[in-house]
């Protein structure tokens, strides 16, 4: 993919949809509409066929939750946008509404312009993206699972012993790059394992191989991440 990501902007404040369009424009990034609602973020997306849409959560008539929903029913898997879930509000609940409507990504409203940029970018690319400080609600909500009440994905056992190792770092916050120096892999041959990972367990993308990971206890969340020479940092 070569040309610019192409981006629906969804807010209902105006001022936050014109900041984001300008960031965006000044990166060359093309923001091929505007949405005050979910309702119109639907719309704008069966006009355009964007890469990536930037939607706010709470939005009148129809919040950004549902939105989302019904965008990714309404095209196939392939064809489907990615979306980032932006809000003011970094709380659990809405972490794991949005991961289940099938959100790539998620980021709080005060997010810089670097990283904002960055974010469109790494969805568009197919890579799932949680700002640090869910990321750490998401570990916490789940290091309060009893262990007895981790579900076991029905999918995991089609998993080889390669597959639940990247799994695991995955899972963990690794990057591609540091997957493949932990596990003295190529890059290419880290992508096609998080490819047939992604394929047998029916997932869009990485945000919902890391709840899968954790939900059926594969990872706990005290593990530690293995650093690139092979030692361990914290997670």
């Amino acid at each position: 993919m070569n040309r610019a990501p192409r981006v629906v902007v969804a807010d209902d404040q105006a001022l936050v949809r014109t900041g984001f369009r300008l960031i965006l424009d000044a990166h060359g990034i093309e923001v091929v509409a505007e949405a005050t609602d979910g309702a119109e973020a639907v719309d704008a997306v069966r006009r355009t066929r964007p890469d990536v849409v930037l939607m706010d959560i709470r939005m009148p008539d129809m919040d950004g939750l549902e939105a989302t929903r019904r965008i990714l029913k309404d095209v196939g898997d392939t064809d489907a946008p990615r979306v980032v879930m932006l809000t003011t509000f970094d709380l659990d609940h809405y972490v794991y509404a949005a991961l289940a409507a099938g959100a790539s990504g998620f980021l709080l409203k005060d997010v810089t312009p670097e990283h904002l940029v960055a974010a469109v970018r790494t969805v568009r690319a197919g890579d799932a993206l949680l700002a640090p400080a869910i990321t750490r609600r998401l570990v916490e909500r789940f290091a309060r699972r009893a262990p007895e009440t981790a579900s076991l994905h029905r999918g995991l056992a089609a998993l080889t012993p390669r597959e639940l190792d990247v799994l695991r770092l995955l899972a963990q916050g690794l990057s591609n790059a540091e997957l493949a120096t932990g596990l003295h892999l190529s890059e290419a041959t880290v992508k096609t394992h998080v490819s047939h990972i992604l394929a047998k367990l029916s997932l869009r993308d990485r945000a919902q191989a890391v709840v899968v990971a954790y939900e059926t206890g594969l990872v706990s969340p005290g593990a530690r991440r293995e650093g690139a020479a092979g030692g361990e940092v914290p997670a």
